[in-house]
């Protein structure tokens, strides 16, 4: 989808900032398949994973763990398919393992931060702030063809405030049952939303800022176990 306009439309009254916490790791496949978990420890729902995928005919496909963070995924983005299925993310040094239900196992390894990586870390706190995501937004566009805000759709705007960036090593990605073979540049981009992720597989430590114009979603869905965090 093309970009968003480049600036917010003003807060409505009702308006209400919400803010997402965690990581976003975007993996191409040898397949054709490409993928993006969003993993968040700190959101107005409580923490969650989710995955969106792209098979290569374009069917877009969400996996998310309850129907209420399906529903405002699935409001703020765009897919042909959602799943609601347990999501559980397990974390050992830079190997993480992915499962969704019996639909998806993904494991993937991180390596070292690159310089932009550095970059960001030393931005410190301000990344996370809308204003600065509209200030590096022609940055990012121009080095890594990736905006940092837009239209998320639903009469929703986004910002994307990146802290972290580490390329991946390798992944081996299971859907359905069908290996999707090796780790491959997310290519094309993905069409969700305003945004895809970096070309090279990548993992981004993020804060995203949704601003919604309509009602809130209730309260904060309870804290996920341990085993799926």
């Amino acid at each position: 989808m093309p970009p968003g306009p480049d600036a917010p439309p003003p807060p409505a009254r009702d308006s209400v900032d919400l803010r997402f916490d965690g990581w976003i790791t975007g993996i191409g496949t040898a397949s054709g398949t490409r993928l993006v978990l969003g993993h968040w420890p700190r959101t107005p729902f409580g923490p969650f994973s989710d995955v969106m995928l792209e098979r290569p005919d374009g069917h877009r496909t969400l996996l998310a763990p309850t129907r209420r963070v399906a529903d405002f995924i699935a409001g703020t983005y765009a897919f042909d398919e959602v799943r609601v299925v347990p999501v559980g993310v397990r974390v050992a040094g830079a190997r993480w393992t992915v499962a969704a239900g019996a639909a998806l196992d993904l494991t993937f390894t991180v390596g070292r931060r690159g310089p932009l990586g550095t970059l960001l870390r030393i931005a410190g706190p301000l990344v996370s702030r809308p204003a600065f995501a509209a200030v590096t937004d022609p940055v990012s566009r121009l080095l890594l063809g990736v905006p940092t805000r837009g239209s998320a759709g639903n009469g929703r705007y986004e910002w994307y405030g990146a802290h972290d960036l580490h390329r991946l090593t390798s992944a081996t990605t299971v859907l359905d049952g069908h290996d999707l073979g090796p780790l491959a540049p997310v290519a094309p981009p993905v069409r969700f939303g305003f945004a895809s992720t970096p070309r090279t597989p990548c993992q981004v430590r993020v804060t995203t800022t949704v601003r919604d114009p309509g009602p809130t979603y209730g309260a904060p869905i309870p804290p996920s176990p341990p085993s799926a965090r």
